[in-house]
């Protein structure tokens, strides 16, 4: 058996909707589980994101059956990014954001989704759990009512999630990782944390109670899939579907660091929520994008674990064992003396003068780290197809290659001095793991292609660090 062979398991079937196979499949990582089964038009993907399926065309009678219309959506990601880019340059003459910061956000996307490759969906094995032991009723899986229920349900859900995000510190240090971008784009979109889906869970168990798994994991993508296309600039007003729906007005206003903006705008899909719990505000002045302290950074590790490592010093930092407990589950601004979610005037004005964090980087450090990325997508998608037959030694090298090089790819974009260093040890350990076989692709051409574009590149980088030493000594001689 070789580096990237393995025996799937085969998952004991059964026609109960949310019963024990179906937990078999998430738990074996079975290519059946939110598979293309069922799947009625790769058209049905690109409304998916606009939540513009019929009950009749999305109702499904297990989970096993429900397709995975996130993944069937990547192509419509991009054609989506594409026409935000074309339109903000007829609008505006300028594209929608920066390189660093795209490969920023598209690096944190990617590591937010590298635990699914290893675990199951904790969303969804918990919410059958609860359905199989403790449901009261169930309701039918194939009626309409039911779909526009677990509509409601599961937006209302976010909502809540949502708020408490923003309400209580230890949830918000991982929810801050979407916040941290100064640009507002079809990007930023992807941008999301490692440990958020590991406390949402917990907002949708109630559902459980009565509504069929299969149905919740419907409106669970759904759910995610539209607030992709709200992440941008290039549309302003939908008219009177202000009113009810999310818009990228009204979520452009969520991301705002303005005053007026904080706290503002959780819901996911449906606006009406804010508007019932009074925390709904119309975007009025121009919106400035990011947290009230920017982080400055593009390191994706950075931007994932500095928040945790905040909490941590201000919780050790705090006088008294209450106010110990008041940094982890208060707000963010919370301070001895202050209100739960401290002080508004403590909130930094916004002048209009401000400057994103964009640290000057050579062209053909960007033209290298575009190519280099679109390499780590390639073996990032590959990786999410071919999981299952690899075997888990291999499916953590390229986990551990993958991290390796996101994190590369931000000191690169902030051209840091140690960047060369890392980018020498990142191409030497590819080279080094293909000639071991733990990565092969499809196409053998592509495979070879990848081995010389290492090679280049180790070398080039070597070269620059030897002229950098040669450079020091000449100086200090």
């Amino acid at each position: 058996m070789t580096h990237t062979e393995k025996t799937a398991p085969k998952p004991k079937q059964t026609s109960e909707p949310g019963g024990e196979a179906e937990i078999v499949s998430f738990l074996h990582g079975s290519p059946s589980a939110l598979g293309p089964t069922g799947w009625r038009g790769e058209a049905a993907a690109g409304r998916a994101l606009f939540y513009a399926l019929a009950p009749g065309e999305s109702s499904f009678r297990t989970v096993e059956e429900v397709p995975d219309y996130v993944e069937k959506s990547i192509p419509f990601f991009i054609t989506f990014i594409g026409l935000e880019f074309a339109v903000s340059w007829i609008q505006k003459r300028k594209l929608p954001g920066r390189i660093n910061d795209g490969i920023s956000s598209l690096s944190l996307g990617i590591l937010s989704r590298l635990p699914d490759v290893l675990f199951r969906s904790i969303e969804l094995i918990s919410y059958i759990y609860v359905w199989n032991n403790y449901r009261l009723f169930e309701l039918p899986w194939d009626s309409p009512w039911t779909w526009y229920l677990t509509l409601l349900g599961v937006d209302f859900a976010y909502y809540c999630f949502h708020r408490m995000s923003h309400e209580v510190n230890i949830l918000w240090a991982a929810h801050q990782v979407h916040h941290s971008s100064e640009d507002y784009n079809l990007f930023t979109a992807l941008r999301q944390s490692v440990l958020q889906k590991y406390t949402s869970w917990i907002f949708n168990l109630p559902m459980a109670l009565f509504i069929p798994p299969s149905v919740f994991a419907v409106h669970l993508q759904f759910n995610l899939l539209y607030q992709f296309w709200i992440h941008t600039e290039v549309i302003t007003k939908l008219g009177p579907l202000e009113w009810i729906l999310n818009t990228p007005s009204h979520h452009r206003v969520h991301h705002g660091r303005n005053p007026y903006c904080i706290d503002k705008n959780y819901g996911g899909t449906l606006i009406i929520w804010d508007r019932i719990f009074g925390t709904f505000e119309a975007e009025d002045a121009k919106v400035v994008y990011g947290l009230t302290h920017p982080v400055n950074s593009f390191d994706p590790i950075m931007l994932q674990l500095r928040p945790l490592a905040h909490i941590w010093n201000t919780f050790w930092a705090a006088p008294g064992f209450c106010n110990k407990l008041s940094v982890i589950f208060k707000g963010p601004g919370w301070g001895p003396g202050k209100p739960r979610l401290g002080l508004p005037e403590e909130i930094p004005v916004i002048t209009g003068k401000e400057v994103p964090y964009n640290p000057h980087v050579p062209v053909y450090l960007n033209c290298y780290a575009l190519v280099h990325f679109a390499v780590i997508v390639d073996l990032y998608i590959e990786l999410l197809a071919s999981m299952t037959m690899l075997s888990q030694g291999t499916v953590l090298v390229r986990i551990g290659f993958i991290i390796l090089s996101l994190a590369s790819f931000g000191l690169l974009m902030e051209n840091k001095s140690k960047a060369g260093i890392l980018e020498v040890i990142r191409c030497l350990v590819f080279i080094g793991a293909y000639k071991l076989g733990y990565f092969r692709s499809h196409f053998s051409f592509l495979g070879y292609a990848y081995e010389v574009l290492f090679s280049l590149s180790a070398a080039f980088w070597g070269i620059q660090i030897m002229k950098r030493i040669t450079s020091f000594k000449d100086k200090h001689n």
